[in-house]
């Protein structure tokens, strides 16, 4: 439930066209819904702006299909993060009209309407590196942002970066994610006059350590402006280009182009 839906519902009582105890039954489960197993935050997208996203690793498929269908009953969009193959296939034979990317591992349905300064674009270093940069993507476009993505731009063939100077120049924050020595973010980060948020990935050779050199790397950024988040974290770096894009407004619920 959002700011304006509780601001409709009290204005339909005030006019008689919703009783009190109807709004109370709709206000119930505020601030948060106890399953038990879980207890599902509805005012998180009033305090924060952003809704309840499901985290589906380490939970069973019941435990999931509970809070999916909690989720749908809810007038906020739906998101499901980390989701196996396995996991998918029995939600989608329960809910056959949820979205499924297989490569970002989500399940999702509908968005916040659109709104923001401008784009929110998602690079990737190497195709190796898209699962994580499709979870970005898509978390991105349901919490409301026009999301344009170049894929395969790594630093082992720079020239391709030209082919990208106009989504450069339409963004409002740049999402890099990149694996093996994770330098793309800092070659970014000194081109562009907007903030960069760097996303290692696992991808690499040994010496790699699983995406800690990546990491380490883009934390030494010597580029003014590149933000970090963790290893493979698509969403967080998704999350934090909503609030840049978006500005406070969107949190006050005032709107946010400006």
């Amino acid at each position: 439930m959002t700011q304006n839906d509780i601001l409709e519902l009290l204005k339909q009582v005030a006019s008689g066209d919703a009783s009190p105890g109807s709004a109370f039954e709709k206000l119930k489960s505020l601030p948060y819904e106890d399953l038990g197993f879980a207890k599902l935050d509805h005012h998180r997208s009033i305090r924060r702006g952003i809704p309840e996203v499901i985290y589906a690793e380490g939970k069973s498929v019941d435990q999931l299909l509970r809070l999916i269908e909690r989720m749908l009953e809810s007038s906020m969009p739906l998101l499901a993060t980390r989701v196996s193959e396995e996991k998918a296939m029995a939600c989608l034979s329960r809910f056959p009209d949820l979205d499924h990317n297989a490569q970002a591992r989500t399940l999702s349905k509908g968005a916040l309407p659109e709104a923001g300064r401008g784009v929110v674009a998602v690079l990737t270093a190497g195709s190796s590196d898209a699962p994580v940069a499709e979870e970005a993507a898509v978390t991105a476009r349901v919490m409301g942002n026009r999301v344009e993505m170049v894929n395969d731009v790594g630093v082992a063939g720079l020239h391709r970066l030209s082919a990208a100077k106009d989504v450069f120049h339409r963004a409002t924050v740049i999402i890099v994610v990149a694996g093996m020595e994770g330098a793309l973010a800092s070659v970014i980060g000194g081109l562009v006059d907007v903030p960069v948020i760097g996303v290692p990935t696992s991808v690499g050779y040994g010496a790699s350590f699983g995406g800690v050199a990546a990491l380490l790397s883009m934390l030494n950024s010597c580029s003014g402006g590149v933000s970090v988040v963790n290893i493979d974290n698509g969403f967080g770096a998704a999350i934090v280009a909503t609030l840049i894009n978006k500005g406070p407004a969107f949190l006050t619920g005032n709107g946010a182009n400006k």
